[in-house]
């Protein structure tokens, strides 16, 4: 028959293990959020920064920006850049188009989440204007334009890790949504406001 002091001991370490279980729990939805706000804040697997004005300098170099568009299967879109490419100068703001057409009979709500290539590009490449930070609802065979607008940060110049880069994706995979947001959505200046404060 065990004692009251094994029972005690027992009950403890009952109680450490749902502790820590409840602990590592925690820090497992936590670490989603810190790890968003760290590739936000870096760059890092090439997320991009978003800007709520223009670059105040021109850079000295060029580089080419090439545009990636993609569906996901389930979402009977399509999508395509107006230019597959283009070339600008760091620093110069930039607006680029992208053609959306829903090719069903219902109407359709699409997220796109997107990324630059190289991965390195993402603390350079700031947005000032862009569709993908909000739902997108079309209509049946609905077609619409859709704009971006961005900067490659002069700042670039002077981070050596990118001296041989000539050029650049900006990729985007739109996705369904299942359960659209009906509420108002936020403009690209409150997002942006909101990742740097959240």
């Amino acid at each position: 028959m065990r004692s009251i002091k094994q029972i005690k001991q027992d009950r403890w370490l009952a109680f450490g293990l749902v502790s820590v279980f409840i602990v590592m729990l925690s820090i497992s939805f936590a670490s989603a959020r810190l790890y968003e706000m760290f590739c936000k804040a870096t760059g890092y697997g090439g997320t991009t920064q978003v800007a709520s004005a223009s670059s105040k300098a021109l850079g000295q170099r060029n580089i080419r920006v090439r545009f990636d568009a993609n569906v996901a299967p389930g979402l009977p879109w399509k999508f395509e850049p107006e230019k597959s490419e283009i070339e600008v100068k760091l620093g110069e703001t930039v607006e680029v188009y992208y053609t959306i057409r829903n090719t069903s009979a219902q109407d359709a709500t699409g997220i796109a989440t997107y990324n630059v290539q190289p991965d390195m590009m993402g603390s350079f490449f700031n947005k000032i204007q862009c569709f993908c930070f909000t739902e997108q609802t079309l209509k049946a065979g609905e077609t619409r334009t859709e704009t971006v607008v961005f900067f490659v940060d002069p700042a670039m110049e002077k981070d050596k890790h990118t001296d041989l880069i000539q050029s650049m994706t900006l990729s985007y995979t739109f996705a369904t949504v299942k359960s659209p947001n009906k509420s108002p959505s936020k403009s690209l200046a409150e997002l942006g406001k909101s990742s740097k404060t959240d």
